[in-house]
This record gives C-alpha cells, structure tokens and sequence, in this order.
C-alpha cells in the first residue's frame, strides 16, 4: 500500500483533510439529489442531524450568536421579573417563551436584513458595467432647416 493510499484525504468517511490536518477537522459537506420522494428525502435529511455537531459550529451559522444572546438575556431578565411576583413554575415559563419569542424575532429581522443586504448588492453589481458604457447618441442625416 502506497502512502497516497493512506491519506487522509483520500478517505470519505475521514472529516480532516490533509492540508487542513493540523488547525480544525472539515466538516463533510453532502451534494447529493433528491429522489424525488419526500419521505426517502426526510430519511436522508434526518440521517445527517448530528446534535454535537450542529452545536459545536453554531457560531458559523448566520445570525445565530446576536438572535441567542438577545434571547437569553430577555429569558433571564423576564424570567427573574417575573419571579419576583409569581411562582418559579411560572416565571420559567415566561422566561423560556421570552426567550424562544426574542431569539426567533431577531434571528428572522437579522435574516431579512442579510437577505436585502444580498439584493441590493446584487443589483450594484449588475449596475457596474453598465457605468463604464460609453452610449454614442445617432447622428442624425437630416439638416436642421428652419
């Protein structure tokens, strides 16, 4: 067996790639097709849910860290209000729906806002070359005769 055999490149199921061996693993990036078939699709997209995973590159995910922290501090700010006058079964409801009701809140205006950032970058980028287009204005034959 060669040493390019043994590479770790080389080896699907192996998350690290060679280069990139001595700083963080490459997470396993999945292109396939779909079939066609939902339920055989769910299976799939369910197959590839790993917890651990999705938690330890949490911070990679657009939106995430600013939607989270709005929402935990408003969890524990409403939770500890409104512990204050009710019972802890209540108030770690409130905080726990504050904070689902925040997180979610920020994460979709930050979503939108990202996502608008997108298009009108898009159409700068469309409206560029068109800047640097000189238009010659036709020469008209006929005379100008009063």
């Amino acid at each position: 067996m060669s040493s390019a055999d043994s590479s770790p490149s080389q080896d699907p199921n192996n998350s690290i790639s060679g280069a990139a061996s001595s700083s963080s693993p490459k997470r396993i990036v999945y292109q396939v097709e779909t079939t066609g078939s939902y339920w055989s699709d769910f299976k799939e997209a369910v197959k590839r849910i790993s917890v651990r995973d999705d938690l330890a590159h949490i911070n990679e995910i657009p939106c995430a860290r600013n939607s989270l922290l709005s929402g935990i501090a408003s969890g524990v700010g409403i939770g500890v209000i409104r512990g204050m006058s009710a019972s802890v079964f209540v108030a770690s409801n409130w905080a726990v729906g504050s904070f689902m009701l925040i997180s979610l809140g920020t994460w979709t205006i930050c979503r939108r806002n990202m996502e608008a950032e997108r298009r009108r970058m898009q159409s700068v980028m469309e409206a560029i070359p068109k800047r640097h287009l000189k238009t010659t204005e036709p020469i008209s034959t006929e005379s100008k005769s009063p």
